[in-house]
């Protein structure tokens, strides 16, 4: 006579059941009276149609493996839908096999499967395909007919959440000008997008950044700053599924914000060539705007310091003077020009100053040109104004009014 079974052994026996959820399902339903004839008929019949469609599908149904490899696909994909819909609940589970096709079963999970393989992987947007499932992603969908309910969820819970980082970029972007098309083209992270949208919110800014506009809002901030602290502020009106993305990149803003503070770095050197922030945040590249910034900078610099005067004896004063690490001047008087050579005689002449100096500031379509007259300058006078040999000037000051602009 067989012992008798202990209380709990049943669940036990349950939890090492190593059949699919679909005969788990099927067998309940026969027992309990769910499932009839009529329905076994209707899946039976099904089952091997399926079977030659899939095979068809991923191969050949010519092929005995590939008709056996169909089967565990079309068994695995049923239960799959069966296990997700009833939440594991045998009963609810053999409900569905009776009101549902066994074939809109195994379509139901082939269709979850295609919507989980064009899903984002990388918040990257020049990382990721876009569009519906093709031909080029049925080997992945092979793999994934064969996989578990346990690996599809937590497939799905880690694209979905790449999914909410990329939504929230998209919709923290959009009412500054740009749309998901734009990011994709720009090839940028979306970490990124949500960071400078942080820093122009801050900054009541309304339209997206181009590097210009970037280096403003830095400055903005850093003003700001000094007077009280930055306010980072997540918009109300975010999507409660973007909330916790945006709330994860917002950490990272506040803890970035002692650098972006730090006035001793320069914007330049700060995002373009800090590893740790290069590629951190994202500005539009408008190389336009970056030429005529550039410009009217050294527009400026160039007008300063030149006084407006460009003939060459003023614009060769002003280069000496810069190369000698004098104050700048386009007039020097006698006593001036003086003091300037005994200043070479003694510390020497640096000519690349003069030369950094002509291709920071002086207007781009005239630096060849002004560098040619400087280098020729140097290479005649260089010897001359640094010569001992010359000890009270004459030569040196002769080539300065014959050169530069030196008053009586």
């Amino acid at each position: 006579m067989p012992h008798p079974t202990p209380p709990n052994a049943a669940s036990q026996l349950a939890m090492f059941d190593v059949r699919a959820f679909f005969e788990k399902a099927l067998v309940f339903g026969v027992q309990h009276g769910i499932l009839d004839q009529t329905r076994l008929d209707a899946i039976a019949n099904d089952a091997p149609k399926g079977m030659v469609q899939i095979a068809r599908y991923f191969g050949s149904e010519f092929l005995r493996p590939e008709i056996e490899k169909a089967k565990d696909r079309i068994i695995n994909l049923v239960s799959l839908n069966l296990e997700l819909l009833s939440g594991g609940d045998l009963a609810q589970a053999a409900q569905a096999l009776r009101e549902h096709s066994f074939m809109s079963r195994s379509k139901a999970a082939s269709d979850m499967l295609k919507a989980l393989i064009v899903m984002p992987q990388n918040t990257h947007f020049g990382m990721n395909e876009y569009g519906g499932f093709g031909d080029k992603h049925i080997p992945q969908l092979a793999k994934w007919s064969l996989c578990s309910l346990g690996e599809y969820q937590a497939e799905l819970a880690k694209r979905q959440q790449v999914a909410n980082v990329m939504q929230a970029a998209i919709w923290l972007a959009e009412p500054m000008g740009l749309n998901a098309d734009d990011l994709e083209e720009a090839g940028c992270d979306a970490e990124a997008v949500i960071r400078t949208a942080m820093l122009a919110g801050a900054t009541q800014q309304t339209q997206w950044p181009d590097w210009v506009a970037f280096q403003k809002m830095v400055a903005s901030l850093r003003t700001s700053g000094a007077k009280k602290a930055i306010t980072l502020n997540v918009p109300k009106s975010l999507p409660v599924s973007s909330k916790a993305a945006v709330d994860a990149v917002l950490a990272s803003v506040q803890a970035d914000l002692p650098k972006i503070l730090d006035a001793t770095l320069t914007p330049q050197k700060l995002f373009n060539q800090t590893p740790s922030f290069m590629g951190r945040y994202f500005w539009l590249e408008d190389g336009l705007s970056e030429v005529d910034h550039f410009d009217r900078q050294a527009s400026a610099a160039w007008h300063k310091a030149t006084a407006g005067h460009n003939d060459d004896s003023s614009l060769l004063t002003l280069f000496l003077c810069i190369a000698a690490g004098s104050p700048g001047k386009t007039l020097l008087s006698e006593k001036t020009a003086a003091t300037l050579v005994r200043k070479i005689r003694k510390s020497g002449l640096n000519p690349a100053l003069a030369q950094q100096f002509i291709a920071e500031h002086a207007p781009v379509q005239h630096q060849g040109d002004y560098l040619r007259m400087w280098r020729s300058f140097v290479e005649d006078a260089q010897t001359t104004l640094e010569s001992d040999h010359d000890y009270k000037l004459h030569d040196a000051l002769a080539l300065l009014r014959r050169e530069c602009n030196v008053s009586d």
